[in-house]
This record gives structure tokens, C-alpha cells and sequence, in this order.
């Protein structure tokens, strides 16, 4: 067991549990915001669609905002979840995949971060896998430091909303994240459709979609891993790209690639 990250998720599902009964909209509402800001713009736009895979480029800024928004979500520092994913792709439901379904649904979802070393600090080592980012100093601190940003957040929270925001807008909002997140690591692996023939079993599946703002059309990801765009049809809400093509609009957003419907590579196939 890796006791130090099953200490720190066991106290904020706790802790979560025991903030419901604090409920108010208000507080509901900011902390709706919060998770928007940390989910799509730090780990979609950010980790997942800049940082990893360099789908499209913005000042440099921004891709710091994006970098530090992605550490509250307590999934690890810039360099560890960038390595994580890429070795995710180089190995999808192959042995070696962090996190495939293969090993069973509980170990893609959670089980792979509560067993073996920890390695969400280790910069020096997650660096080989990401050394785009670790040449620079910015971020191989916050890897480093990833949660001296959700701390000072946090703080933040509770003198300008006492224990009710402090509360919803830390352990709640962070909770909730989480799973959303690991939903595309295990159930988008699990269910849904496949419209791509991919190497691995990654699926399209509505509603993590709608949880992670985008991410759970993750067939379409897995075949166009470079595409800034997810949702590649009509139908296919995808939050996080609406908001990059509007900075692509606005002249702040360059080099956006976009992916197309390859009929040639389509596999209509249910779950």
C-alpha cells in the first residue's frame, strides 16, 4: 500500500462527506466554477491537450495558468501527469499501461495510485518522460510543489467564505474532480462506443463527456491523439475545445490541429 496517497484521498472523501451538510447554492456555485477551472482548464486544455500532447500553443502565460489550475485538482504535478498519459498511449491496455481496465476496473480507476512507490513528486525521474517540460524551472517546481497552489487556494477560500467554501470548494470540488478524471481512465476503456479502430480498447462515452467537459469521447482522442478537438461530430459536446477554438478566434491560441472523421478508419461498433 502507498500509504501517504491513501491517508491524503481517504481524509478528503472524509472530509467531503462531511461537507454536504454545508450546502448552500452560493457556495455550490463558486465551487461549480472552480471545477470548471481546474477540470477544463487545467487538465483539459492544460495537462492534457497543451502540456501532453501539444495540440495547440498559447502565451506562455497562459500555459503557466493553465499548469497551476491543473495542480488543484491534486492529480500530481505538470511533468507527472504529462509522463503518465504519454506512457498511457505508448502502452494503452498493453502490459505497462499505468492504468488499463485489463488489471480490472477498481485498479484503472483508483488501484494504480494506491499500491507501489509514489511517483507525483519525483521530478527528476518523471522527466525522462516529459523533457519538453522539464527544461523549464517553472515547472519543474510546481511538479515539485504541486500542492503548495491548492493549499494557498484553499486558505484563500476560507477567509473569503469561511468553512462552508473552504469546505465545498477544497474536498468537495476536489472529490468530485477526481472521479470525474478517473472515469476516462477506467469506464471510457470499459463502455461506450468505438468509432476508430484503434490499438487499444478506448471508447466514446456521453456522459464522462459531459463530466470532464469533453474528455470522455476518448476513441476519438486515442485515434487523433494530437487533435485539440475530442468531440469530432455535431453531437459530440466538447466544452474544452469550444473554449480553445475561441481563443484560436480571438488570435490568443495558434497552431490548433484539428482532427476530421476518417471514413476510411471507421469502426461502428457498440459496446
Amino acid at each position: 500500500m502507498n500509504w501517504p496517497t491513501v491517508i491524503v484521498f481517504g481524509i478528503f472523501h472524509i472530509l467531503a462527506l462531511i461537507a454536504i451538510p454545508m450546502f448552500t447554492w452560493k457556495v455550490f456555485l463558486v465551487t461549480c466554477v472552480i471545477h470548471w477551472a481546474c477540470i477544463s482548464l487545467g487538465i483539459g486544455m492544460g495537462y492534457h491537450r497543451l502540456h501532453t500532447h501539444r495540440a495547440y500553443k498559447v502565451p506562455k502565460w497562459m500555459d503557466y495558468l493553465f499548469a497551476t489550475l491543473g495542480t488543484m485538482t491534486l492529480e500530481g504535478g505538470p511533468i507527472f501527469w504529462v509522463a503518465t498519459h504519454r506512457i498511457h498511449h505508448q502502452l494503452s491496455d498493453k502490459p505497462g499501461d499505468p492504468h488499463s481496465p485489463h488489471d480490472g476496473a477498481w485498479w484503472a480507476h483508483i488501484g494504480w495510485m494506491l499500491f507501489g512507490e509514489a511517483k507525483h513528486s519525483n521530478t527528476k525521474l518523471m522527466s525522462k518522460y516529459a523533457p519538453d517540460l522539464a527544461k523549464d524551472p517553472y515547472y519543474r517546481w510546481l511538479d515539485t510543489y504541486h500542492y503548495v497552489p491548492l493549499v494557498i487556494f484553499s486558505v484563500f477560500l476560507y477567509l473569503v467564505g469561511g468553512l462552508p467554501l473552504f469546505m465545498w470548494g477544497t474536498f468537495v470540488r476536489v472529490t468530485w474532480g477526481l472521479h470525474c478524471t478517473w472515469m476516462v481512465n477506467s469506464a471510457t476503456h470499459m463502455w461506450g462506443t468505438r468509432r476508430f479502430k484503434t490499438r487499444d480498447d478506448s471508447r466514446n462515452l456521453w456522459w464522462v463527456a459531459l463530466l470532464t467537459f469533453g474528455e470522455g469521447w476518448h476513441n476519438n482522442h486515442h485515434a487523433h491523439p494530437a487533435s485539440a478537438r475530442h468531440g469530432l461530430n455535431w453531437n459530440e459536446l466538447d466544452i474544452t475545445w469550444l473554449q480553445i477554438n475561441l481563443l484560436q478566434k480571438l488570435g490568443i491560441a495558434k497552431n490548433v490541429k484539428v482532427a476530421k472523421l476518417d471514413d476510411q478508419n471507421l469502426e461502428q461498433q457498440a459496446a
